[in-house]
């Protein structure tokens, strides 16, 4: 027979809301009715020191103004899209997941503090609904199709608003209501049970995590979570490339030395990829194959290292020519740029 404290105990731990996690765990994803196309050969060089092509969950960055990570129910949860020009509608987790249209697709994301060489970006395989669909189905137009509404404001189970232009949502990029990462459902730090992830914006007018409500409205009208704060109201990611090895102040033996790293132009792809040592020419880097132009590439220069103190700097071009720009500046308002640069010394 139970005791009335052990009876008690059975109560409350069924009474207990499961975390996201648990919730998390308990779901499987369905197969995408539009899986995201086989990698192809070489998309990852052997260079040790280098981030890998997709980065794993646990090491992918996290940045959100919650004071604790929060713990949605997925039974209960609903995502409500209304304002200018639009049906209301409403979903339900179980009904995106029954969805026929479910997609799956690399995409590199990159924060808008990300300084020039820093690591707030990485790259994953998304599974989720198209944007565009969901749009669609409430009605909404873009703006250059006579839509009443530039600006879709994605509200947070925690309160975040975020601002994304709704022309950029309707124009083919491969934007997604997410709903896993890396073949696994989302976790509750990446945003449990679904987030935003579009291709070619910083995450602060993009990456709304534990979506709640997508609200269709004007800039105008309405000044998301980090405009006031003195950040641009329209956030596309800056072309940008990093070192990975040699570290900043490493020491390394004279001889071939590996120059290596990543770099990334979303939405228009990265052509190539230059070094620079010391005050030298710029010398053509070999870049890993592509995957997509929304993800980031791996590059790499055999660099012959000869005895001293050697700065080494790095540069990308996308696809439409244009070389990232060597004017440095902080990421605020609209994020850093300039040339990644380390100094090492060659013994």
């Amino acid at each position: 027979m139970l005791s009335a404290g052990a009876a008690a105990g059975g109560r409350l731990y069924a009474e207990r809301r499961p975390t996201a996690a648990e919730q998390a765990g308990a779901v499987r994803l369905p197969r995408p009715d539009s899986p995201a196309p086989p990698l192809p050969d070489g998309v990852e060089l052997d260079v040790e020191g280098v981030a890998p092509f997709y980065t794993p969950v646990a090491d992918f960055y996290t940045v959100h103004t919650a004071l604790a990570v929060p713990q949605v129910d997925a039974g209960r949860w609903r995502l409500r899209v209304h304002g200018r020009g639009v049906r209301p509608r409403e979903y339900t987790y179980a009904q995106l997941l029954e969805r026929s249209d479910l997609m799956e697709r690399d995409i590199t994301l990159a924060c808008v503090s990300n300084p020039v060489g820093g690591d707030l970006v990485g790259n994953a395989r998304w599974i989720g609904v198209p944007l565009a669909a969901l749009l669609r189905e409430a009605g909404v137009r873009a703006p250059g199709a006579g839509g009443p509404a530039d600006q879709l404001v994605a509200r947070s189970e925690d309160g975040m608003t975020i601002g994304t232009p709704v022309e950029d949502l309707l124009d083919g990029r491969d934007a997604l209501l997410a709903l896993g990462m890396n073949g696994r459902p989302l976790t509750a730090e990446h945003g449990f049970p679904a987030r935003m992830v579009v291709p070619g914006l910083y995450g602060y007018v993009s990456a709304c995590k534990w979506i709640t409500e997508m609200e269709l409205t004007t800039f105008a009208a309405f000044d998301a979570y980090w405009v006031p704060r003195g950040w641009s109201e329209r956030g596309p990611v800056k072309t940008q490339s990093r070192i990975d090895t040699p570290r900043a102040g490493a020491s390394v033996g004279a001889g071939t030395v590996p120059v290596a790293g990543v770099a990334w132009a979303q939405n228009t792809g990265v052509s190539a990829v230059e070094v620079r040592v010391d005050d030298g020419p710029w010398l053509p880097a070999r870049l890993a194959a592509e995957d997509t132009a929304d993800t980031w590439r791996q590059w790499v220069l055999e660099w012959t290292a000869r005895p001293g103190r050697h700065r080494l700097r790095v540069r990308a071009r996308d696809r439409d020519g244009r070389w990232q720009t060597a004017q440095e500046a902080p990421p605020a308002p609209d994020g850093a740029s300039g040339h990644h640069t380390v100094e090492v010394t060659v013994t």
